[in-house]
């Protein structure tokens, strides 16, 4: 595929890959040799939010970032559900069609309850979880979230979303604990795949599955005890303002035994603390 004309090549330097889905095509970033690292971003980002941990990551191992359909350089698929659920269907078939092996899985966000299915349904596949900024359980005691999620999946929010632009042009400056590394080039970056109300639907059905898609997030809450066995490490960004911070907490005392690194950073720590996270993902995998 080529690159459309606002991505800056020198930000994001990566050769383009594409994985044709029956909903659309799926693009992804396959750069360097190694073991495998797969990213799985949340939302409203895409494989460029873990660009600088790609660069620096790539020199010692094969890095794999997808883009999920409807966000990023992959198509926008008007049929498509665009659940986690469905999301997780596609990071399967990503995983299987270039049959990764031993996988150290990288999720933030909303690409926790995405990519952490596939570590649920193979953990014998997946040596290393890397856990920033996410969750795995059901919201439902979360009465803050819970409310927004309610009021955005009504008419006004399906407008702020759709129209507006809401998740790009003023959730994604939320998540940042300082604003300088939001940077007008780097804010393009995410405005730009989602500048049309059609392509901006991946990123309402997210914001309503806060709440529609409880059951799925308690189902995979229920399943826990298969990641056992798997290498944990948390980076967390404490000022996220975001996600509330008990959230690191509950991680913690389901899995007492994983290490933690905590940033003064906001939701997108792998921003806002690039070469830190690079190195505490190299050294993780190195530890043995």
């Amino acid at each position: 595929m080529n690159s459309p004309k606002w991505l800056d090549r020198i930000l994001y330097p990566f050769a383009h890959h594409t994985l044709d889905l029956p909903a659309g095509k799926m693009h992804y970033v396959d750069e360097g040799k190694g073991e495998p690292i797969v990213f799985v971003h949340g939302t409203p980002t895409w494989s460029f939010v873990w660009r600088q941990q790609i660069k620096a990551l790539s020199r010692n191992y094969r890095c794999i970032a997808v883009d999920h359909l409807g966000f990023g350089l992959s198509e926008k698929p008007a049929g498509f559900a665009y659940t986690p659920e469905a999301h997780a269907d596609n990071l399967e078939q990503l995983i299987e069609h270039l049959q990764l092996k031993n996988i150290t899985l990288v999720v933030h966000d909303f690409g926790g309850p995405i990519g952490l299915r596939y570590a649920l349904r193979h953990p014998e596949n997946v040596k290393n979880l890397v856990i920033l900024n996410t969750w795995m359980w059901s919201l439902e005691e979360e009465k803050k979230i819970m409310k927004i999620s309610r009021f955005m999946a009504g008419g006004v929010g399906r407008f702020l979303y759709l129209q507006m632009g809401f998740s790009a042009n003023f959730l994604l400056p939320q998540g940042y604990h300082e604003g300088k590394h939001l940077t007008k080039d780097i804010k393009l970056h995410y405005q730009k795949p989602l500048s049309t109300s059609e392509n901006r639907m991946g990123t309402w059905i997210f914001a309503k599955a806060l709440y529609e898609s409880a059951s799925y997030f308690d189902e995979l809450w229920q399943q826990r005890e298969k990641l056992r066995t798997i290498d944990k490490l948390f980076l967390w960004g404490e000022k996220d303002k975001l996600l509330p911070v008990h959230f690191l907490d509950r991680w913690q005392q389901a899995f007492h035994e994983a290490k933690t690194i905590k940033y003064k950073a906001g939701h997108f720590v792998q921003e806002e603390r690039g070469g830190e996270v690079a190195d505490a993902i190299h050294s993780f995998i190195l530890r043995k």
